[in-house]
């Protein structure tokens, strides 16, 4: 008897990148094709949601045909289709969910709905199809910061989130401040490669002792203050040290609070996931601060920290052997969050 392998098909449209996956058994990367939107944003310096719904339109069909072709896949050999619902913004997530729905109803297969914060924990599992749990994981992106306990059965509940900015959304504003480029993520980690990280003394709100909540908008002030007294005195900016200092501020944060949680509940692994945690600075850091604690840490793979497809379909398996499925009346969820309870530090 032969036996077959799950193969879920996976689409992500939450926010600008049009992305569609072939998985097979969860952690088998067959295709994982992406078509970013930024050259349309970027003279914006930011996301505009009107524009990324209506790209999304146009993207969708070509990034489709493209996955299968990649994987040597046609629609009959798909078991389920999984997508993004939430959170993120509302028209661009309905597109997908809309062609996920329609692609179900054609073939008669399963609906998988997946919270996309979830996704982004499930891409450490791609390549890998096993991890030790339970762990703790750092969320850290463009619309997200959380840290969150990942059970031994891959439940994922929120320990911590940001109060105000996204770390990574503190990189972008930051960046546009000092006239970089978008995604200001990747510009303030190339400029500060050149600066000292102590030059600037800046703020690192710890919001209380044991707190693993977050808070960047403090920070932000800090530097535009910063710019702003540096033009009014004439004095010229070390843009270099200012990246560096102000990348510092953020890492640190996230550094200690990730490790404090993984210490508190006397987890050995630290997963991290989101766009932020292809930060070099960040993953040398955390790697050597885990190390002086005895704690592992994992990180997938810089093409699976963005925004992707095939993240979504490993989440997706994991509910397609549960049964987990949802109706074709699924709607978009903007707002979704994180379960809460089961974890108390």
């Amino acid at each position: 008897m032969i036996l077959l392998a799950t193969t879920i098909f996976a689409l992500e449209t939450s926010c600008d990148d049009t992305a569609a996956a072939v998985v097979e058994e969860g952690y088998i990367v067959r295709s994982s094709v992406i078509s970013s939107q930024v050259e349309d944003h970027q003279k914006f310096g930011g996301v505009v949601p009107e524009i990324a719904s209506r790209k999304h339109l146009e993207n969708l069909i070509p990034v489709v045909q493209r996955a299968l072709e990649e994987a040597g896949t046609v629609y009959t050999d798909l078991d389920a289709v999984a997508v993004t619902y939430g959170p993120g913004l509302a028209g661009a997530l309905l597109v997908g969910v809309s062609a996920a729905k329609a692609m179900c109803y054609a073939l008669n297969i399963p609906l998988i709905g997946v919270n996309h914060l979830e996704a982004h924990v499930y891409a450490n599992f791609l390549e890998r199809g096993s991890l030790d749990l339970p762990a703790v994981g750092l969320i850290v992106s463009g619309g997200h910061t959380s840290i969150v306990y990942v059970s031994r059965d891959k439940e994922i509940t929120l320990l911590g989130a940001t109060r105000d900015d996204a770390a990574g959304e503190a990189f972008d504003k930051i960046a546009r401040a000092m006239g970089l480029g978008y995604p200001g993520g990747p510009e303030i980690e190339k400029l500060s490669r050149g600066g000292d990280p102590q030059a600037v003394l800046l703020p690192r709100a710890w919001l209380g002792q044991g707190s693993l909540e977050f808070s960047f908008s403090g920070l932000k002030t800090a530097v535009v203050n910063y710019l702003k007294k540096a033009e009014e005195e004439g004095r010229e900016v070390n843009r270099s040290d200012l990246a560096a200092s102000f990348q510092q501020a953020v890492v640190e944060v996230l550094v200690e609070k990730t490790v404090a949680a993984a210490r508190n509940l006397k987890v050995s692994h630290i997963i991290t996931a989101g766009g932020v945690a292809a930060n070099a600075s960040l993953r040398s850091q955390l790697k050597r601060r885990a190390e002086e604690n005895n704690i592992h840490v994992s990180f997938p793979r810089v093409e699976y920290c963005t925004d992707n497809a095939a993240m979504v379909a490993s989440a997706g398996y994991e509910k397609f052997i549960k049964k987990d499925f949802a109706s074709l009346e699924l709607g978009v969820a903007p707002a979704l969050c994180l379960k809460t309870n089961g974890v108390i530090l």
